[in-house]
This record gives C-alpha cells, sequence and structure tokens, in this order.
C-alpha cells in the first residue's frame, strides 16, 4: 500500500518552503514517526516524519527544490501485516540517476558544492554519515587523502633551474566559494533591510550599575536553584521584568503601528533574540508580566535549547509587543540594535565591563553595562524612549522596586 508523503501546512506567513535534508534514501526502511525529511522556511526548519513503517519508494522533490504547502514531496511503501521491515524496494530510475550523478541524494548541499567545486565524482566518495550519506568532512578528507597521494608519488627527474629572470614569484592560493544563501538568512536580510527603508529608527543609550543585581545574583543563586529545580538565577529573568514594568508606564513603546492606526498592547509579550547557526531567531514569553523570574530563566533556557536543535514552532516567534537583546554574551560593549518590525523598541543589553565610576565624590570601579533603546520615531518621541531607558536602569540599580512596582 502506497502512501503520500506530503509537505506539512504551513502558517499563513510562510508561502513555501525548501526541502533542505533527505534523511532517508529511496529504498531504505523506515519506522513509524522516523525522521525523513527536513524543510527549511523562512522562519524554522520543519521536521517531516513517516506516518507509518515501511520503505520510502519515491523521492518526489530533492533536495533544494521548492515545496509547496501540503504538496506531495514523497511516497512511502507501507509494510504489510506479515513483515514489519519489507523487502527494500528498488529505488527509481530518477532516484538512481541522482545516486550516480555525483550522488545527489547521497550528499548534503554543502557538500555537493564542495565536491563540484573540487570536480569530484560523488560516486568515489565515502560516506560516514546516517544512512551512508556524505558529508562536508568526508569531501574534504577525500581532498586531504588525494593530495597525499599526489605527494608521495615519485618526483619527475631534476631539470637544470631557470634564469633567475625567468623564474616566477609563488602566488598564495586565492580561495573562493560561492554557497546560496539560505531561506532563514535571506528573510532576514529583507526583513533588516525593510526596517531601514519603512522605519525613523534612531537609539538612545545609557549605562546601568550592575552590582546590584550581581550581588542579588551571588547571594540567592545556589538557594534559587534548589527551589526551583535547577533552573539558574541570571540576568534576563530580571531584564525581562524590568522591561515589563517600564513598558506599562510608558505604553507607547509597547505599541506598534498598523497602516495609519496606532495599536497600543495591554499586554507585554516579550520577544528574546536567541542565536543559532542559521541566523537569529526571536521566541516570544508570552505575558511575559505575569511570569515569575523563575518561569522567565526556564523558558528562555529552554527556548535556546530546542533553537539550536530546530524545534521551535512558527507560533512560538509570532506576535510580541517588544524584544530583548544580549550582545554581551559574545562580548559585545556597545551596539545599536536593529527594530523588529512592526515592534516599536528593542532593548540592546551588554558585555558587564569594570569602569572607575565617580560616586558620592570619589573613583570607585564599578561592574557597568551599556544599554541601548533603538525605537522608532514615527511613534515614541525622544523624551518617551530617555525616561523608558532610565526608568530600566533604575529599576535594575535597585531591584527591590521591580518586586514593589516603584
Amino acid at each position: 500500500m502506497s502512501i503520500e508523503i506530503k509537505a506539512p501546512t504551513f502558517p499563513e506567513s510562510v508561502t513555501d518552503g525548501t526541502i533542505a535534508t533527505w534523511h532517508k534514501l529511496a529504498g531504505e526502511t523506515v519506522g513509524r514517526d522516523e525522521l525523513i525529511v527536513d524543510i527549511e522556511t523562512d522562519k524554522v526548519v520543519l521536521e517531516v516524519v513517516a506516518p507509518e513503517a515501511g520503505v520510502l519508494a519515491e523521492i518526489v522533490k530533492a533536495e533544494g527544490e521548492i515545496v509547496l504547502s501540503g504538496e506531495l514531496i514523497g511516497r512511502l511503501e507501507k509494510a504489510t501485516v506479515e513483515s514489519e521491515a519489507p523487502a527494500i524496494a528498488p529505488p527509481v530510475e530518477e532516484d538512481v540517476a541522482k545516486v550516480k550523478a555525483g550522488s545527489e541524494s547521497m550528499m548534503g548541499p554543502a557538500a555537493r558544492q564542495l565536491a563540484q567545486e573540487h570536480n569530484l565524482d560523488g560516486s568515489a566518495i565515502a560516506g560516514t554519515g546516517k544512512g551512508g550519506r556524505v558529508t562536508k568532512e568526508d569531501v574534504m578528507n577525500h581532498i586531504k587523502t588525494a593530495s597525499k597521494a599526489q605527494d608521495s608519488a615519485p618526483a619527475p627527474a631534476v631539470v637544470a633551474p631557470k634564469a633567475s629572470s625567468d623564474i616566477e614569484a609563488p602566488s598564495g592560493e586565492r580561495v573562493e566559494k560561492r554557497v546560496p544563501m539560505t531561506r532563514m538568512r535571506a528573510r532576514i536580510a529583507e526583513r533588516l533591510l525593510g526596517v531601514s527603508r519603512e522605519t525613523a529608527m534612531l537609539t538612545t543609550f545609557n549605562e546601568v550599575n550592575m552590582k546590584p543585581v550581581m550581588d542579588l545574583r551571588a547571594k540567592y543563586k545556589d538557594k534559587f536553584e534548589k527551589t526551583h529545580n535547577g533552573t539558574r538565577l541570571g540576568f534576563m529573568g530580571l531584564f525581562v521584568k524590568a522591561a515589563c514594568e517600564a513598558l506599562k508606564r510608558y505604553t507607547v513603546v509597547n505599541a506598534s503601528i498598523d497602516g495609519d492606526d496606532v495599536v497600543y498592547h495591554g499586554y507585554q509579550d516579550v520577544g528574546v533574540a536567541v542565536s543559532t547557526d542559521k541566523g537569529l531567531v526571536v521566541p516570544v514569553l508570552r505575558d511575559a508580566d505575569f511570569m515569575s523570574i523563575a518561569d522567565i530563566e526556564a523558558k528562555i533556557r529552554d527556548f535556546g535549547i530546542r533553537a539550536k536543535e530546530g524545534k521551535l514552532g512558527i507560533e512560538e516567534m509570532q506576535g510580541g509587543t517588544f524584544t530583548i537583546t544580549n550582545g554581551g554574551v559574545f562580548g559585545s560593549l556597545m551596539s545599536t540594535p536593529i527594530l523588529n518590525p512592526p515592534q516599536a523598541g528593542i532593548l540592546g543589553m551588554h558585555k558587564i565591563q569594570e569602569r572607575p565610576m565617580a560616586v558620592d565624590g570619589e573613583v570607585v570601579i564599578l561592574p557597568m553595562m551599556y544599554l541601548a533603546l533603538s525605537y522608532d520615531h514615527r511613534l515614541v518621541d525622544g523624551k518617551d524612549a530617555v525616561q523608558f531607558l532610565v526608568a530600566i536602569k533604575e529599576l535594575l540599580e535597585d531591584p527591590a522596586r521591580i518586586l514593589l512596582q516603584l
């Protein structure tokens, strides 16, 4: 019995996707709910699993091809009752051709590109990946092995050296590599260019003394982790709570523009920027104002883990009324974060750096952090932006204010 494998139904904001990786080849046995193919969209990578146990009979859409929502991408031959692991069906002619022509269905996009650049026959490269797939590392190892073989070959007969005027200066190898931009990276580029064209973005800066927050964390981090089942006390929980309190006071920073209307949101859905190998994603903490610091820390950690595994859902990254991004984890001392439309504001955290500061007429070494607030000047006036950032500074320099809502 043949079962059609179709692309999942994409959300309204996603029009199509690209076949990123087939984890199974035509003719291979698959188990029920086993991952068989990844589809990359503008925002996330969607995983398609086998609906039944059986054999992957046909690959309709190869890696790199565009697919629409619900479109047929392959066919599965369902396992019979007598045998849950039926004999492997011979691959169709189309798939055999792909394997012979550079092992296209056996190689990932990066490996295929590298093999083509070096004019290598993909079928001659031994694959060490899952199911015998040829990885980029396999291609590189093949190139190194071939190079060593050439080096060990007998040297040609020595010839008389050229005259000094005829000897050419050795030139260093200038390697270039051209690869197609991923859909996610292309979408990020499109949105960033849209921000520069469609908003009047400005950035205001301030600095915050992190010593009170650091002292609070040092005092309670062990007890906090023990009480909240291993959840660690970081800085993001306090920053999110401080941002929520400031957004209540300056509601225009929590608003957005929709055509000729201004939409004021009576809730705080805070997006937290998370870096992945494929680009920056911004999952959203829904109703962050009603979340405890422990809940915020646990959710952000979960976001980070699932983002790196490509398991965040599109619905988790939609919406949001305000965004926080932390460039300090990479060592950034100061930056101008770019708005996440249609939001009117984004807060940038940075590296904590000890600096000499004047306190009550004396020079004191304090752990300081620069804060940056980028805002849409079409909606947010400079006064509101500055006062919003000062409110966050005051809340963090006296964390009791967050609890007491002062």
